[in-house]
């Protein structure tokens, strides 16, 4: 029984780490497309209709954390929750120059770190699950 409530403490840390970050980045990219302030104002705000892959990844962002909150802790919300973090921890290294241009390298180290945390973690909690699936 530990190890289930590790797994579903891990499910629930990653889902608020993704619902304050995409809450964040959602808010920053509306303030830069719409109002012109904010970091992301000097990409958004001469084009906004940029915004439209910003607003799109942080809010499924945000709808994965929902459905990571309430997950059980199977196998395979542990592996499709790696597989989420691998998508958005490689966007972010692809696309570094976004964090330079924003002056928000800080928050791409972190994020950044985070998503590739969660990788090892939630691959290493479905590495534990016997065949059976316990």
């Amino acid at each position: 029984m530990r190890e289930v409530r590790l797994r579903k403490a891990l499910l629930v840390a990653n889902a608020i780490f993704l619902l304050v970050a995409s809450t964040g980045g959602m808010i920053a990219d509306l303030a830069g497309a719409f109002a012109g302030i904010g970091p992301q104002r000097g990409v958004l705000g001469p084009a906004p209709y940029a915004a439209i892959g910003f607003v799109e990844a942080h809010g499924l962002a945000f709808i994965i954390g929902v459905l990571l909150w309430r997950a059980e802790p199977a196998r395979s919300w542990h592996l499709t929750a790696s597989g989420v973090h691998i998508l958005l921890g490689t966007s972010n290294l692809v696309f570094w120059q976004i964090f330079v241009a924003t002056d928000m390298l800080a928050m791409g180290w972190v994020t950044t770190t985070l998503h590739w945390l969660f990788v090892a973690l939630h691959l290493a909690a479905a590495a534990t699950y016997s065949r059976r699936g316990s």
